[in-house]
């Protein structure tokens, strides 16, 4: 009633002479009420459905992200989603750097860890440079993981051979980096060998694109805050904030499945088991004598050190049996000032100044 009553209402309780808590049974009151009433719950649908409008742009985004995740976690469709990754990746480099092949050659090695083989010419034609190009990146990862599987698997099985004697370890874990980011992936250590490693190739694509997911997710849902907040300042505009969110948030969810796409391809692409080999013997000996040389340079150190510090002990016992006597510093004294109408000292009889004071 406040908010929405008639003002002439208030001043009738008051005339009427209502006291608080008294029940009112008039029926142009109950009607006032019942108005009022009415107002305040079309306000608050209008809330209600502006925010479900706002709402529906983010649950049809959040629709997209979960079903990826769906296929990644229950490994259902995820090998064709990583090929439409894959393809979108290719799409993308062709389309932004079509006109300047040595961008396109920088942008694919540091992306998909090739070298294309494609002329400014056939780069013109964005089409069959993003299918070459998807042909050729997908030869190389699936040639990369055949090698990578060729020597990780006959050392699986030497980790197994070695477990008769001992408890069963039923899962491993296998590191994998970038060269900047590292994940361990861990996997069923039989059924790895049995699958000649594609198990652990698996597990590793799988958490990898739930990993990258996730984290532009995150990113994603933080800036579509900020965008919400920035939109309701169209309203001075005479603008619909509403329409204007969601064309932007369109936007940036274009943006966040590009950057994810090609955050998940270029790990996978850059993969690899980091190991530490065994210096060779050349390097083991230059090592070893390195380390003699050094060894021996701090025992000649030590015994020079040793004859400096005798030498030193020896001259400091001559300079405490002899010491030197040294004057001591008398204090300097100032002579006395002559003023300029004083007798000039000289003796000629005048005064200072117009003797030898005169220049002064």
């Amino acid at each position: 009633m406040r908010l929405c009553g008639s003002e002439r209402i208030a001043s009738m309780m008051d005339r009427m002479g209502h006291k608080e808590g008294e029940v009112l049974q008039h029926g142009m009151i109950s009607k006032s009420i019942e108005r009022a009433q009415k107002k305040v719950e079309e306000n608050n649908f209008g809330i209600r459905k502006r925010l479900l409008e706002y709402d529906d742009v983010m649950n049809s985004q959040r629709d997209v992200i979960y079903k990826r995740r769906r296929h990644a976690l229950f490994g259902e469709r995820l090998s064709i989603d990583l090929d439409n990754a894959l393809y979108d990746v290719c799409a993308d480099i062709v389309g932004n750097y079509h006109n300047d092949l040595d961008l396109f050659k920088i942008e694919v090695m540091k992306v998909l860890s090739i070298e294309p083989n494609l002329s400014q010419e056939a780069l013109s034609d964005t089409n069959a440079a993003t299918q070459s190009l998807y042909e050729a990146a997908k030869e190389y990862y699936a040639r990369k993981f055949d090698t990578l599987k060729a020597h990780l698997v006959p050392q699986l099985q030497g980790v197994l051979d070695q477990q008769k004697d001992a408890p069963a370890i039923p899962n491993i874990a296998v590191p994998f980096t970038d060269g900047i980011k590292g994940i361990n992936v861990q996997a069923d250590l039989v059924e790895t060998i049995e699958s000649n490693g594609q198990a652990l190739i698996d597990t590793l694509e799988k958490n990898i694109t739930l990993s990258m997911i996730d984290e532009e997710w995150k990113e994603h849902l933080r800036t579509m805050d900020d965008l919400r907040q920035s939109v309701q300042m169209a309203s001075y505009e005479q603008k619909d904030p509403l329409l204007i969110y969601k064309f932007e948030a369109f936007e940036l969810f274009k943006k966040m499945l590009i950057t994810t796409n090609q955050n998940i391809i270029s790990f996978l692409f850059r993969a690899n088991i980091p190991i530490q080999e065994a210096p060779p013997e050349a390097v083991m000996r230059a090592a070893q004598e390195n380390y003699n040389n050094a060894l021996e340079g701090t025992q000649n150190n030590k015994r020079q050190i040793e004859e400096a510090g005798t030498a030193y002990a020896a001259d400091e016992e001559d300079y405490y049996t002899e010491p030197s006597v040294v004057e001591k510093q008398q204090p300097i004294q100032a002579e006395p000032k002559i003023g300029r109408n004083d007798p000039c000292p000289c003796g000629s009889g005048k005064k200072f100044k117009a003797c030898h004071g005169a220049g002064m």
